[in-house]
């Protein structure tokens, strides 16, 4: 499949408002590991082949394993995720797909149960914005494998 647009050299400016979602979101002292795994998820879900390339690699940068990052689709299943991560993957797919299914009290209470108010809404705007991300890249076809994390 080739690209169908670079919406980056179409109109920057259009990009404006994600880039300062994801600028709010590496000042706001949110933890950069934890926001790495539910941009996969939300991606995984999605079927955005290029954020799930960028955001694996940038988790590996960071020091997640693969074993983490392979078992992601089966977090529910897999020993190696904290109870804060697997909060924050079920309000991650519960935000995601809440077009499908309600965000339930029960959700929203065990999340609730290992972030502050601050916390929630900070996750929440990861949430929103990954979510973005992966609305331009997947109908204009960002190719895959082309990301490199910075140095």
């Amino acid at each position: 499949m080739s690209q169908r647009m670079d919406y980056f050299k179409v109109d920057a400016k259009a990009m404006k408002g994600l880039m300062e979602m994801e600028k709010y979101m590496a000042q706001s002292g949110f933890d950069k590991k934890l926001y790495h795994l539910i941009k996969l998820r939300a991606s995984q879900l999605n079927g955005c082949a290029y954020c799930l390339d960028m955001h694996a690699k940038d988790a590996l940068k960071l020091g997640d394993s693969v074993q983490r990052l392979i078992g992601l689709d089966a977090w529910r299943e897999a020993p190696y995720y904290t109870d804060k991560e697997r909060a924050a993957l079920e309000w991650t797919e519960a935000v995601t797909l809440v077009a499908e299914n309600e965000v339930s009290d029960e959700i929203y209470e065990n999340v609730r149960k290992h972030f502050s108010e601050q916390e929630l809404l900070q996750l929440t705007m990861g949430i929103i914005a990954i979510n973005g991300w992966n609305r331009l890249a997947i109908p204009f076809r960002t190719p895959a494998g082309t990301y490199e994390p910075d140095n």
